[in-house]
């Protein structure tokens, strides 16, 4: 029996992955590191904002100017506000599922809290929502699902993880959970393919693959 739905934010609940890679694209090119989007993409969806920032330091061998970090933040604010939406299908899922949910994500509060606020989902998850800051590793590790199934009074083995990013899948398994792998983003369906995993391309297939016990 599955007692709780883990749902991963950005690119699951909240479309902003596309928007992420036109800025940091623009972004790290400024500082001279050219990448394709789909490497952009390959490297980055599903990681911290902190492992974001170790690794451009490292690929540029100097340290991010605080003047750049503002300009990005400023284009993400901006984004959001004119463009940021809820992803394709996922209210239509949030509504058939009649079970307990929360969210988890690598994600910091504040981000999770602007992101759901403008896209009207905040409501939904109020009082439920985790962040890899909220402990020792992010994913790709384990310990963020943990967090959210004992904070939510379920064992993990009845939890189940909506995802988006190698990463994600990655944390859900070493958890022990069943992960649904949403691949009608930015990461290709075979890179989220594999044990204990069920990839989809719509959101509004979701009830239904979970199963008609979460469903009304």
């Amino acid at each position: 029996m599955i007692e709780l739905v883990i749902f991963d934010c950005d690119g699951v609940l909240v479309d902003t992955e596309r928007l992420a890679v036109r800025i940091e694209q623009a972004a790290l090119a400024e500082l001279g590191w050219e990448l394709s989007a789909e490497d952009l993409a390959e490297r980055f969806i599903g990681c911290t904002d902190d492992h974001f920032e170790r690794e451009v330091e490292r690929m540029i061998g100097r340290p991010i100017p605080e003047s750049w970090r503002a300009k990005v933040n400023a284009r993400y604010r901006e984004a959001f506000r004119t463009e940021l939406s809820p992803v394709d299908g996922v209210v239509e899922a949030l509504n058939a599922i009649n079970h307990p949910t929360c969210v988890a994500s690598n994600g910091s509060h504040r981000k999770m809290e602007t992101t759901l606020g403008i896209t009207g989902l905040y409501p939904r998850f109020a009082g439920r929502i985790f962040s890899a800051y909220d402990v020792k590793q992010g994913k790709p590790a384990p310990d963020l699902f943990l967090h959210a199934a004992e904070q939510m009074g379920h064992p993990p083995e009845r939890c189940v993880v909506v995802e988006d990013s190698a990463n994600g899948v990655a944390a859900a398994r070493a958890a022990g959970m069943h992960v649904y792998a949403y691949a009608g983003g930015l990461v290709p369906a075979q890179r989220l393919a594999g044990p204990g995993t069920t990839v989809f391309a719509d959101m509004r297939e979701l009830p239904d693959l979970i199963g008609p016990w979460l469903t009304r």
